[in-house]
């Protein structure tokens, strides 16, 4: 099929592709996504390092060159750590010492290390819908963190090298922003109605068995030996003549 062939297709059925994005549209501005809560988000950073062992004057310890790297490693673990259900809890325990009962997903701790200059620097954040709840809850992440006060820390104490985690940073609470999906909702909507609109329209052309021209009278078989062209601005297939 020639492109002028789908253009005249277009043409006829141009009321189906422009019809169900409008209708969609129309819906949408009526009846709109009920919008998410307004949500905060606390953001903290911490410095990663290890008690070095004493030094002994019998061994060389490379001027505790493996305490620094062994932090750098700890930082990069302490990442997926902190979004365990083990420190939820510890927060959530933490914060109840402090008069707030709450129950904390370990998917509202989000945590990340940086590169180059920043190998041994933990970003932590923590998202929440009430402002007030959060103050109590960063404040409470940012103690199990820093007094090292769940189980993942007595492993380092047992084997004599704890971790140290300093609040370099303490907790900036701020309003979150809006998720990408909310702001794609709409387009990808009309996306979506405007593939679907194109499918329906060449759907319903080929359901059609009506005569447009005299290539649909050609393709059953029967001769043209002319045709007289619609007045207007019609497609290319619709003016032709023989």
């Amino acid at each position: 099929m020639e492109i002028r062939n789908y253009i005249a297709i277009l043409w006829r059925r141009g009321w189906l592709v422009a019809g169900l994005p409008a209708l969609v549209l129309v819906f949408s501005l009526l009846r709109p996504a009920p919008q998410p809560a307004p949500g905060y988000v606390a953001n903290m950073r911490f410095s990663v390092g290890v008690t070095p062992q004493a030094p002994s004057p019998s061994v060389y310890t490379y001027d505790r060159y493996y305490s620094w790297l062994t932090a750098e490693y700890l930082a990069d673990d302490l990442t997926q750590v902190v979004r365990s259900r083990e420190v939820a809890d510890a927060v959530a325990a933490e914060a109840a010492r402090a008069g707030l009962k709450v129950d904390i997903s370990p998917e509202a701790i989000q945590g990340s290390a940086g590169a180059g200059k920043l190998h041994r620097i933990l970003t932590v954040s923590l998202s929440w819908g009430d402002r007030d709840q959060l103050q109590v809850l960063a404040d409470a992440l940012a103690t199990v963190l820093s007094q090292g006060k769940t189980a993942y820390f007595d492993q380092f104490r047992k084997a004599g090298t704890p971790v140290e985690l300093h609040l370099i940073d303490p907790p900036s609470i701020g309003q979150a922003g809006v998720s990408l999906r909310s702001r794609m909702e709409m387009p990808l909507r009309l996306i979506l109605a405007l593939v679907a609109g194109l499918a329906l329209a060449f759907f319903v052309e080929y359901l059609d068995d009506s005569v447009h021209g005299p290539d649909d009278l050609e393709a059953q078989g029967l001769p043209v030996f002319g045709a007289i062209p619609r007045t207007g601005i019609l497609p290319w297939s619709d003016r032709k003549l023989r």
